[in-house]
């Protein structure tokens, strides 16, 4: 763990000041009032730069993680990186591999080149969490934009999740990963519709058209509710169930080292922040092995 760490940090160094050379050449060279008080993430972020680096100002990390924060909350994925930068060397904040780990995953997510890069060098089991500062306000309008695009999906989701005694915010993390809510996806594998159902798990749980929404998520929330008791409510070991199917679980006695699944895990816990969810011990003959014991029964 931590030699991945420190690759990974290295790494963050390197792409950071080789991203910073570049941007930096774009900087207004004369900052307005506005710039300080402003609502501009680009500009927060310009400023955030001359302070972490000493440029025009005396270097002042902890303002410069405060602006950082606040073109995050705005929105900016160059703020989402620079601020894990710090948090991954502890410059201005005190240092945080898992906040570090999330804050360049929501940049990756955003389409940040550096931090797409650099993702894959991240251990995949390091727990992820947000910063004080964005945890009231970005994962708010981060869920949003990631988990909510599509309203009609939304609605339905939550019409249906007390049925199964699902937190409809699970379902719809497990969609925005599986189908991106695309009711007509259809996988190399054959997998269909919202929550990508092979015919093996349609058929196991009496999907007979799983392009249909309605279907399909009732299908998707039975397999689901079914992962929760199974792995007594540990939410990675159900994602990487949902993924890899829970026989591979069980053989590796935790996620499969595919890196398709451990992927998929990652993008689960980035949209569910929750380790753990009620489930109901009666729809299963046994239980996994290799169980969580902080899990909470129905």
């Amino acid at each position: 763990m931590q030699l991945y760490l420190r690759k990974l940090i290295l790494l963050m160094t390197l792409m950071f000041w080789a991203g910073a050379a570049v941007a930096n050449s774009d900087l207004p060279q004369v900052l307005s009032d506005s710039m300080m008080t402003g609502n501009d993430p680009g500009e927060l972020v310009a400023l955030a730069v001359k302070y972490e680096h000493a440029e025009g100002f005396p270097q002042d990390r902890e303002k410069a993680a405060e602006l950082y924060c606040r073109a995050a909350r705005l929105g900016s994925p160059d703020a989402l990186y620079a601020l894990g930068w710090m948090y991954a060397n502890g410059r201005g904040v005190e240092r945080d591999d898992s906040i570090a780990v999330q804050l360049f995953l929501m940049a990756a997510e955003q389409g940040h080149a550096y931090a797409q890069k650099m993702i894959r060098y991240t251990p995949a089991i390091l727990p992820s969490r947000l910063p004080a500062c964005l945890q009231s306000d970005i994962e708010d309008k981060y869920e949003k934009a990631v988990l909510y695009p599509d309203d009609q999906v939304s609605k339905l989701v939550h019409k249906l999740a007390p049925d199964y005694q699902i937190d409809p915010r699970l379902v719809l993390a497990v969609i925005s990963v599986e189908s991106g809510f695309n009711t007509q996806a259809v996988s190399p594998k054959n997998a269909r519709g919202l929550m990508q159902l092979i015919p093996e798990t349609a058929q196991r749980f009496r999907v007979k058209d799983p392009l249909d929404p309605e279907e399909n998520i009732k299908g998707g929330m039975a397999y689901l509710r079914w992962l929760l008791a199974f792995f007594k409510g540990d939410v990675t070991l159900v994602a990487a169930a949902y993924n890899a199917g829970e026989g591979a679980v069980e053989k590796y006695r935790g996620i499969p080292p595919y890196q398709e699944t451990v992927s998929y895990v990652e993008k689960i816990r980035m949209r569910y922040k929750k380790s753990t969810h009620p489930y109901q011990s009666d729809i299963v003959n046994r239980t996994s092995v290799i169980v969580s014991s902080n899990s909470v029964e129905n």
